[in-house]
């Protein structure tokens, strides 16, 4: 019986030491892959920074350069959901405080084993797609050497990302070859390229960028912005023998008699004269004559790298472990939006306190979930959308309603100004909640065309907030 004990003791001793061998193995197979892959990404990212200070005209070098971006921001995803991915739940051991998160230190690292394993594959897929992507590289590097460098200082990645536009390097570089190409010589209608996309996904930085460029404030000697109210309304005395590009920003549909019409005004300007049409309306690409330059939403991968980015500014993020577990939900929350990604990631910056980046968080979530109740859409789409949206979880879990409105114009803040509140000042310190209305200014942005988002905020009120009746039908999720 002993010897049957023994056995069986003997045996399970050496299942639980193989397995942890086997566990030790994956382990360290793992980390070596990611290793691998933070060298290959370096690579590929000083590539990708090279292609940005280019002028590169081959539409094949254009399609390469999206393919080694959306492959750049994959990789760097899987690789910190590697890193950083296993320590679910930081954001509660910061706000129970540092003694909790000591006795949790051993779950913690048993936690990191096992998510090693579990993320392994995706590690090994994202290195796999990063290597085929070198692997083909070495054509597009040669010919990058063969392309004109544009005029530009050396920049930190952090830096770049306050100062300058965040991606869009292929159509920043079709919109510009476009623009300098050489205009039919058998018409005399002008050249029109639309820019197309939702708002707030950049159209009009992408256009402002593209117009400085020193190649093509060279080529255009007057550049020219007009909308819908003045579309009829141009001084053809002043543009005679000029070369003039024409930026036109339409958010309605024109007739095709006035678009016709504008286009004669144009006509008349210098030979090579150009319009650059601006617009959300999928329809309007009919007046284009190339084609149309379309923005969509940035994939959640590229969206998530600069979030991270702008929020830890130069703080090295292994030095805060716990952040950088806690930063990778802001992303799934704020659903690609840009505009709140700059704001939220401002306010983060600027504190590095664990517990305050949880707090930010918990405010964050319930902002969300107060709107899917209340109105059944995220944020995002309701401002997008010029709707009300309820803020009141912002400053405090009350039933209060504040309610953050469609943005205002320049002119009207002019014209009725009030006391005005920075979304920043509102995260960091929730007490200077004005008492009556007030403007709410959620991003001023740093780059062209330097737009300031003001929101009219009436002052906030006791009432219950309606609850949707969830119990009729599935309550909709934070991350759809």
């Amino acid at each position: 019986m002993d010897l049957a004990i023994s056995a069986v003791a003997s045996d399970l001793a050496s299942r639980f030491i193989s397995i942890l061998i086997n566990r030790f193995s994956i382990t360290s197979c793992a980390e070596e892959k990611a290793e691998r892959l933070q060298r290959l990404l370096q690579r590929v990212e000083t590539v990708v920074e090279e292609a940005d200070a280019r002028y590169i005209s081959n539409s094949g070098m254009l399609s390469q350069l999206r393919m080694l971006e959306d492959v750049m921001y994959r990789s760097y995803h899987a690789l910190h959901t590697f890193k950083y991915g296993d320590l679910e739940g930081a954001d509660e051991g910061v706000r129970k405080g540092s003694l909790s998160l000591y006795f949790a230190a051993p779950l913690k690292r048993f936690q990191r084993s096992c998510a090693t394993i579990d993320n392994s594959h995706d590690l090994q897929s994202a290195l796999e797609s990063l290597e085929a992507a070198v692997a083909n590289m070495t054509e597009f590097v040669i010919l990058l050497g063969g392309c004109e460098r544009m005029s530009r200082r050396p920049y930190d990645t952090y830096l770049y990302l306050e100062n300058f536009m965040f991606g869009r390097h292929a159509e920043k570089q079709q919109a510009i070859n476009i623009l300098l190409q050489p205009s039919p010589l058998n018409t005399n209608a002008p050249t029109v390229l639309p820019i197309i996309g939702g708002r707030l996904v950049g159209k009009k930085t992408l256009v402002a960028h593209v117009c400085n460029d020193d190649k093509v404030r060279r080529h255009f000697s007057h550049i020219l912005h007009l909308n819908r109210d003045n579309l009829q309304i141009i001084d053809r005395e002043s543009y005679i023998s000029r070369r003039a590009l024409v930026i036109v920003e339409l958010t309605t549909d024109v007739t095709d008699e006035e678009w016709t019409k504008f286009c004669s005004s144009v006509s008349d300007m210098g030979q090579g004269s150009k319009v650059i049409l601006i617009t959300k309306l999928q329809k309007l690409s009919r007046f284009g004559t190339v084609k149309p330059v379309c923005l969509n939403n940035l994939s959640f991968e590229e969206y998530s790298y600069l979030f991270k980015v702008l929020s830890f500014g130069s703080t090295n993020m292994d030095d805060h472990p716990h952040l950088a577990s806690m930063v990778q939900e802001f992303p799934m929350l704020l659903r690609g939006s840009l505009v709140s990604a700059y704001a939220f990631a401002d306010a983060l910056k600027k504190n590095m306190s664990a517990q305050f980046w949880a707090s930010v968080l918990d405010r964050c979530r319930g902002v969300v979930e107060s709107n899917l109740c209340m109105f059944g859409e995220h944020p995002k789409l309701l401002l997008e959308r010029d709707r009300p949206t309820d803020i009141a979880r912002f400053i405090s879990p009350s039933t209060a309603l504040l309610r953050l409105m469609p943005p205002r114009s320049k002119a009207d803040t002019q014209e009725r100004p009030l006391p005005m509140l920075t979304f920043g000042e509102l995260i960091e310190d929730p007490s200077i909640l004005p008492r009556g209305d007030f403007d709410l200014v959620t991003w001023k942005t740093k780059i062209a065309p330097y737009c300031q988002y003001v929101h009219f905020v009436p002052a906030a009120h006791a009432e219950q907030k309606p609850e949707m009746l969830l119990s009729r039908r599935k309550r909709p999720s934070l991350f759809l």
